[in-house]
């Protein structure tokens, strides 16, 4: 058994212990080159950068402070393979030892980035990233399908702006794992069974931001193929604006994060309603600027000779046809008076030829009344034929007693007699 209360020992506080360790490292240390791979990269809001650097057996945490990260003509990404220089240090809080990055420079690419890229190139050369079989994508959709993890942060990125911007358009969750082995298999299942089930107008599939090996599952083969058949739009929604996979290049529109694509999915609704009531002032002031329009072309026309000569020409006319009317009374009235002085004319002179008129001037008309004949000619008469003579006044009737028609004269003229 030690004794810890022995003047010879020392005993070193927590802080003292690292601050001798990280002496002895970077004093043992100088400036070093190592090669690895990039993995969990994050630019911090800071400027600086955060990084691992790995191999098979290995891997240590990096730092490359902004002022020296501002110098690279290059973005570090998941997946890079890098040269890196700098020295050893120890984060004493931590109490975990790092490399400070002075310069770095790529040195080809991990197995992750060229697996990667070799499935980018083949996938393009069989078409599946060509534009003829990119869907548009319905500016109103009602219905969505989300194809994501239910409880990642991407969920309720999605939910947040779906809800804020169109709430009218109902949201179905085809929940899935989004890494991990048999995710891409999850992804590509369930995008298969949205299409089954047909009653959506668009699909998000996507998730948050992470390392290349976390978005893997939207850079697998069997989850592209699922896309590139899907007969439903699809927008892919893959981690954040710098990271890119091939979900993102087989899908009918790329959305750089979970958010912008609930952006790009709907539209909103304070906007529209903005727009509808900016398009109903705009349509009432050209209908009113249009009516005003056309009024002032009628006054215009009203004041014209143009339109007043008609109306002349029509008053003209009807003054005429007012003449020709009185003319046409005044000739029809004195042709009336005419024929009315004629009719009367003749009437007078049928009166007087009348046999009563005749009788009134002293003659007399014979007839035998065995069937009431008018006798003009003695000839016609018999001896004992019965007679009645019809004069102005009164008839008397006799019997025939001698018939004589060889004296007789005769006189024609009606006017003579």
């Amino acid at each position: 058994m030690f004794d810890f209360e022995s003047p010879d020992v020392k005993i070193l506080t927590i802080t003292e212990l690292t601050r001798e360790i990280k002496l002895l490292i970077e004093s043992s240390f100088p400036m070093v080159w190592a090669e690895g791979e990039i993995s969990n990269f994050k630019l911090h809001s800071s400027g600086h950068m955060y990084f691992s650097l790995k191999d098979s057996g290995a891997q240590v945490s990096c730092v490359l402070w902004r002022t020296r990260a501002q110098s690279l003509r290059f973005t570090p990404q998941d997946g890079m393979k890098v040269i890196v220089m700098g020295a050893v240090t120890l984060y004493e809080k931590r109490g975990a030892y790092q490399l400070d990055i002075a310069k770095m420079q790529p040195s080809g690419i991990g197995d992750l980035q060229l697996a990667f890229e070799q499935l980018k190139q083949k996938l393009k050369e069989e078409g599946l990233f060509d534009q003829q079989y990119k869907k548009p994508i319905p500016k109103f959709p009602e219905r969505i399908g989300i194809v994501t993890s239910p409880t990642g942060a991407a969920i309720r990125d999605l939910l947040n702006v779906l809800t804020r911007r169109f709430p009218c358009a109902e949201v179905i969750i085809n929940p899935v794992r989004v890494q991990g082995d048999g995710a891409a298999q999850e992804i590509a299942r369930a995008i298969d069974e949205f299409n089954e089930y047909g009653q959506i107008d668009v699909m998000i599939v996507g998730r948050g931001g992470g390392s290349l090996e976390d978005l893997w599952a939207f850079n697998e083969e069997v989850t592209a193929r699922a896309i590139f058949r899907s007969k439903i739009p699809v927008i892919s929604a893959v981690g954040h604006e710098i990271d890119f996979s091939i979900s993102d290049f087989v899908a009918d529109l790329r959305a750089p994060t979970p958010s912008a694509a609930a952006e790009l999915v709907v539209p909103d609704k304070d906007d529209l309603m903005h727009r509808i009531v900016n398009n109903l002032r705009t349509m009432h002031d050209t209908i009113a600027t249009r009516i005003q329009y056309y009024q002032d072309r009628l006054v215009t026309f009203e004041r014209s000779y143009g339109i007043r000569r008609p109306t002349d020409l029509v008053k003209q006319f009807q003054q005429r046809l007012d003449d020709v009317l009185i003319s046409m009374q005044r000739i029809q009235s004195h042709r009336l008076d005419m024929l009315r002085s004629k009719l009367e004319s003749t009437k007078q002179r049928l009166t007087s030829l009348a046999p009563m008129a005749v009788l009134k001037r002293g003659y007399s008309i014979c007839y035998r009344e065995q069937d009431d004949q008018i006798i003009s000619n003695a000839s016609d008469l018999e001896a004992d034929d019965k007679i009645r003579v019809q004069f102005n006044i009164g008839h008397i009737t006799g019997t025939v007693e001698e018939v004589n028609a060889n004296n007789m004269e005769q006189n024609d003229d009606p006017e003579k007699i």
